[in-house]
């Protein structure tokens, strides 16, 4: 089981949005990390069928898939960024929808309903309509639509947008079973979706794949540039001016421990510290220190 990129991208008139995307995706989870605007959303609708590349192809396989046609589809499965519904859809009768597009007998269909409602917690929501659910719960109702035919090829955009930290947990453990002799591919600029459960991640940013590996070999990319260091509140802004804070902690004494990036230390006794992760996300994206540091301070 492979789904290949074969040297892809997708171009707008005055714009790349996927350029020239090349990778050979095995079973397991994948992360697909980059931050918003990186052309994720891009790749993932063609992986999906759902757009054409301007070049290259998409091939399952080693067949393309728009060849594949209907045979691709039956074992695909696909959380959008926004998955559309008919307002007066309850719970169960979309997922019955969903399962009857996607081909599932009625016994079938009422067996894995039952199930993905028990596993996303929303039993309890089961004759609710759509639409007056909590945008955790709809997430919910989108991440079960997608699982109803046990697809090999599993594609998730933006998967736990909504979900609060416990429900991150339960999906990402679930995403960790239902991956074995399947693809699971997670785009995310969410670090923690995929840190601890990705076989793979690869690193998207201007359309382009800038690093491919596990989690281990993609960090190195920053040891040595990770420190930990005290100063005083007082000089907090003047440091949060000239510094990559990753996070940082109030501490006894007016003093403040923070966890930041840079070639060298830059406070006086910092120590050098195994990195992570977000660590490398923030040193490849740092813009997106302000969204990162609110989701790390969230998840302690």
């Amino acid at each position: 089981m492979e789904l290949y990129l074969d040297h892809i991208s997708k171009k707008y008139k005055d714009k790349t949005a996927v350029d020239d995307v090349t990778l050979r995706i095995t079973p397991g989870v994948w992360g697909l990390l980059g931050a918003n605007g990186a052309g994720k959303t891009t790749l993932m609708r063609m992986i999906a069928g759902i757009m054409r590349p301007t070049a290259g192809q998409v091939e399952y396989d080693g067949l393309p898939i728009g060849e594949l046609g209907a045979a691709y589809r039956d074992r695909f499965g696909y959380l959008p960024q926004e998955f559309g519904f008919y307002p007066e859809f309850t719970v169960k009768d979309y997922l019955y929808y969903v399962a009857a597009l996607k081909g599932l007998k009625k016994r079938e269909a009422r067996r894995k309903t039952e199930e993905l409602l028990a596993q996303m917690t929303l039993t309890e929501v089961r004759n609710k309509k759509i639409v007056k659910l909590s945008g955790g719960m709809k997430r919910r109702v989108g991440i079960a639509q997608a699982l109803l035919n046990e697809p090999e090829i599993l594609v998730l955009d933006e998967p736990t947008s909504g979900l609060d930290p416990g429900e991150r947990v339960r999906f990402r453990n679930l995403l960790s079973e239902f991956a074995q002799d399947r693809i699971v591919l997670i785009s995310t600029h969410i670090v923690s979706d995929v840190e601890y459960i990705a076989m793979q991640n690869a690193i998207m940013k201007d359309g382009r794949i800038i690093a491919r590996g596990t989690t281990e070999e993609l960090i190195r990319q920053v040891d040595g540039k990770v420190w930990s260091g005290r100063i005083p509140e007082s000089r907090l802004l003047e440091y949060e001016r000239r510094l990559r804070i990753v996070n940082l902690k109030n501490e006894e004494g007016g003093q403040i421990s923070l966890r930041y990036l840079a070639e060298a230390p830059q406070i006086e006794g910092s120590i050098s510290v195994p990195p992570r992760m977000e660590d490398l996300y923030l040193w490849l994206f740092p813009q997106e220190r302000e969204s990162l540091q609110t989701l790390c301070e969230t998840e302690g």
